[in-house]
């Protein structure tokens, strides 16, 4: 029997991804499901293994794209209160790894505690930003991180502590399929200053990158030392575009998909941006942009 057979309740066959992902572009996924609860998720990991099916996790998809041609296999989403809630106990936070980063931060600066709020403006889901570790020069999210509860291959529910946890620039060691919840540690602070540090750091990172109103994705991360945007410039590809696809204005970093484009634009768009760099500055640029 299909997922869809199996779980009737939270699968759908044949699912565009486009409008789940921040780009606006994706074939349809064989099965998207949006498990209830822990068990359930558990579930369907353990069919998905047992009926040999890929299983991709998909978050906010905000630096995810998705290629044009149908994608196998299951697409899971927690987006159900199971993964989402937000808890509070007076200094700690703990939080769903499905929510989104900017519920997390928003319930932060309200309850005065300060360490997350100038990570505001960075998109993604609670359990992807501990993942990547995302952050600045300004913090990372990593550094208030004391507890992540993970589901595993084997389907068991684990809990990593803080001295378990390694976290480096822009990755961390949590390799487990699933994160359910994380437990963060904040200090209190005044609310109107958090309030202010969250509101001085939205302007800044809004500044630098492609209007609110543009779909778009940055490409790469930046070399050790070396800003991306900045490389891309020097090589001379200002505004470079292939199809719909194009860099923006703004930041040669980011990509903007304008309507009608097509995952392959994208893809063409990268090659050609990584070849020029390394061809003008000798440095080799890494992917940021998850490609499906």
């Amino acid at each position: 029997m299909s997922l869809a057979d199996l779980f009737p309740a939270i699968t759908k066959r044949n699912e565009p991804l486009a409008p789940h992902t921040h780009l606006k572009i994706g074939g349809p996924a064989e099965f998207l499901l949006q498990p209830r609860s822990v068990e359930e998720l558990r579930a369907v990991l353990a069919t998905c293994q047992t009926q040999k099916l890929p299983v991709r996790m998909l978050g906010g998809g905000f630096n995810l794209l998705a290629q044009d041609d149908p994608i196998p296999g299951a697409v899971v989403r927690l987006t159900a209160p199971a993964f989402t809630t937000i808890e509070w106990d007076g200094k700690r936070i703990t939080a769903g790894g499905g929510g989104q980063l900017f519920d997390l931060i928003a319930f932060s600066v309200r309850k005065g505690l300060a360490g997350l709020e100038t990570l505001v403006g960075i998109r993604g889901t609670v359990g992807g930003s501990v993942r990547c570790n995302v952050g600045d020069r300004n913090g990372e999210i990593g550094l208030a991180v004391q507890r992540v509860t993970v589901l595993t291959d084997a389907g068991t529910v684990q809990v990593r502590t803080r001295d378990e946890l390694t976290f480096t620039e822009h990755q961390s060691d949590l390799d487990e399929p699933v994160i359910l919840t994380v437990e963060f540690e904040l200090d209190r602070d005044d609310p109107a200053a958090v309030l202010k540090r969250m509101r001085k750091a939205w302007i800044l990172r809004k500044g630098a990158e492609p209007f609110s109103f543009q779909h778009s994705a940055r490409l790469f991360h930046n070399p050790a030392g070396k800003s991306a945007a900045t490389l891309i410039d020097r090589a001379g590809l200002t505004k470079a575009r292939v199809g719909g696809a194009e860099l923006s204005e703004r930041n040669a970093n980011y990509v903007v998909a304008h309507p009608g484009t097509t995952a392959a634009d994208i893809l063409q768009l990268v090659d050609h941006v990584r070849d020029r760099v390394k061809e003008r500055t000798g440095v080799s640029l890494e992917r940021e942009l998850h490609i499906w």
